[in-house]
């Protein structure tokens, strides 16, 4: 009889053991992903878009961001009718495979903000609705503003407001280093007062709120995060495993309501919620990715 009932308990483990595991691997994954997009490998990889927010103006940088990618193509549009095909057709195959698994396992402005978060445990929390602001960020400032100051025959360099001169990745990662070499070298600082704020309020909401910038601002995210219920690589929620524990929604750092339904696009896939056991990462097509769970416990 004792085996019998602890066969079941033995089962639910493994799941929970799994995701350990992984809370133990992701740091190791981050910093390794961190020296591939920070390899200056050449300059005809600028060419190449990668599938991360990253400054391609960064000294170290690679690939090409696809936020700018995107909004430089979106401004010459109305006149050579052109379209990223390549940059599409990458972020397509990324998103369908794994939706935003990108976000939670490779990304280095994603990783940056993990690590300022771990300064204090105190965190501000965002309702869920400022998570439909990245769409307004993809197709406003991204898409449809360069493309009308581009028919206004306003290039992209030349467009005083754009996602590129607002973004903090390019703050960070290009115009601090560059500001500091100019300092260093008596012309002064470099980067505008309104970059540098911004630069400034990020490090600063990075501490305070648990990734601001990919939950409320980050426009790859946000579409990466739409095939989160189509994407090959999902979470699988398992009723029977469900003790209602409530460990899932405590783990959720971007505060998802698991306890209501998996794979929605609040979800970067850090895959915290694993740890709990009764929901384990998938490979396959995905027939229980919105799954309702047990309501959780009430207090």
């Amino acid at each position: 009889m004792m085996d019998c009932q602890q066969a079941p308990c033995e089962k639910s483990r493994a799941p929970a053991a799994l995701g350990q595991r992984l809370m133990r691997w992701r740091p190791w994954v981050q910093a390794a992903f961190l020296g591939v997009w920070l390899a200056p490998l050449g300059q005809w990889l600028h060419r190449i878009p990668g599938c991360v927010f990253h400054c391609y103006s960064c000294p170290l940088s690679s690939f090409a961001c696809p936020v700018g990618v995107l909004a430089n193509y979106a401004a010459i549009f109305p006149a050579v009718g052109e379209a990223p095909y390549l940059l599409l057709g990458t972020l397509l195959v990324v998103a369908a495979v794994s939706g935003s698994l990108a976000c939670g396992w490779s990304c280095p402005f994603g990783f940056l903000q993990d690590l300022l978060a771990r300064l204090t445990s105190w965190k501000m929390p965002l309702p869920a609705w400022t998570g439909h602001f990245r769409y307004v960020v993809l197709v406003g400032l991204v898409i449809l503003f360069p493309m009308w100051l581009g028919s206004q025959g306003v290039p992209y360099d030349e467009q005083s407001i754009s996602i590129c001169r607002l973004c903090p990745a390019g703050a960070l990662e290009a115009g601090l280093p560059y500001s500091l070499q100019s300092l260093f070298s008596g012309n002064g600082w470099m980067m505008s007062g309104l970059k540098s704020g911004i630069l400034i309020a990020f490090l600063l909401g990075a501490v305070l709120i648990h990734r601001p910038w990919c939950r409320v601002f980050c426009p790859l995210g946000g579409f990466l995060a739409l095939f989160n219920r189509f994407s090959l690589f999902h979470l699988r929620y398992r009723a029977p495993e469900c003790t209602e524990c409530n460990t899932c929604r405590s783990r959720c750092s971007v505060g998802v309501n698991l306890d209501r339904k998996v794979n929605v696009t609040g979800c970067v896939r850090c895959l915290e919620c694993v740890t709990c056991g009764a929901f384990t990462p998938a490979f396959a097509r995905p027939t229980e990715s919105v799954a309702p769970a047990p309501p959780s416990v009430s207090k």
